[in-house]
């Protein structure tokens, strides 16, 4: 089965999410360069892993919608997020994401700081992150 590409993928929506899915790409690489980014048709995303155990560890995502895109952390209930700035609390169980409606809403220092908090907490074991959830 054949990849498509990110660009290929975001050029189904949008300018304004084009535009603010390829900032907040930027923002992850610059955040943590050896993440792997590829698209995840089934779930609506580009996702991103971390190059470490078999099969890599999924930790974020961008998802675009036509009014706004998410930049997302499947451990993000887990994060420290001093400025809480995270959403979902309430909604789902462990994930946790920004919303963006467009590339200006973007506050680089805050955003890469969160990326680099989900890629640590998704490095965790099962038990470290146990014990992160018993702390609180």
């Amino acid at each position: 089965m054949e990849q498509i590409t990110p660009e290929a993928y975001l050029a189904g929506f949008p300018p304004v999410a084009q535009d603010t899915a390829a900032a907040l790409r930027l923002l992850v690489r610059e955040a943590v360069p050896d993440a792997i980014e590829r698209v995840r048709i089934g779930w609506h995303l580009l996702g991103y892993d971390l190059p470490l155990r078999r099969y890599g560890v999924y930790f974020a995502y961008v998802a675009p919608e036509a009014s706004h895109v998410h930049l997302g952390f499947e451990w993000g209930a887990y994060m420290n997020d001093p400025g809480e700035l995270l959403q979902g609390a309430g909604v789902t169980k462990q994930v946790r994401w920004l919303t963006f409606s467009a590339p200006g809403d973007i506050d680089p220092e805050p955003t890469i700081a969160l990326v680099r908090e989900g890629a640590r907490i998704a490095a965790l074991t099962r038990g470290e992150r146990l014990a992160i959830a018993l702390d609180r």
